[in-house]
């Protein structure tokens, strides 16, 4: 059982990973924009800070995407967790992601959205500045290969495409590598959209 929300790129990492991975897996809306405190009690219960994404696996609780991404790889063996060359591969990018583009990109749709309330003088353009250097680090982790992992996507891409997909609502362009690779990952059969990852019910 995943719990997220569309808007969270974090939940939209596990979602896109366990589709990929082809596990069957039922999808829990969670309003992270209502108070904390009105979210479902089972979800409360198991996130110690009421945040998603939240994956019970047999019904044993996992949070954060990064740590929630490599459990679903060693577990299942899949998107990297094949073997040991992949899974150091896996772990290396989604360090990478977590500090770098992964911070940069969330925060610049944020400021957007709130057109820019709170965020102190110079905040913005210091968060473009990173983003552009992450896009050279995005060329260079990418090469010439398909996808991050290779001929295949991994927990590395899934955990890249958290923020990526959203490039626009962020206010930033794509290079044209990143644009072969989010239209790549777009034609994944198990792709899917934020709202039909996690479908208000």
């Amino acid at each position: 059982t995943l719990y997220g929300h569309p808007d969270s790129g974090h939940a939209c990492k596990v979602a896109l990973a366990l589709s990929l991975a082809d596990i069957p897996f039922q999808s829990v809306w969670v309003d992270i924009w209502a108070k904390p405190d009105s979210r479902p009690e089972a979800f409360l219960a198991a996130s110690p800070f009421a945040e998603v994404p939240l994956l019970l696996i047999d019904g044993v609780p996992h949070v954060q995407s990064g740590a929630i991404l490599l459990k679903i790889a060693t577990k299942f063996q899949c998107l990297g967790g094949e073997n040991a060359t992949n899974m150091q591969r896996g772990r290396e990018l989604l360090m990478w992601e977590a500090n770098r583009i992964g911070m940069c990109l969330p925060q610049l749709k944020e400021a957007r959205r709130v057109e820019g309330e709170g965020f102190p003088p110079g905040a913005v353009e210091w968060l473009q500045a990173r983003y552009r250097a992450d896009c050279g680090r995005f060329e260079q982790l990418l090469g010439a290969h398909t996808f991050f992992h290779g001929a295949a996507p991994g927990i590395g891409d899934c955990a890249i495409w958290g923020y990526t997909q959203w490039l626009a609502e962020a206010g930033v362009l794509p290079t044209p590598t990143m644009t072969g690779w989010l239209q790549r990952m777009r034609a994944l059969p198990g792709m899917r959209s934020p709202q039909q990852f996690f479908p208000q019910v």
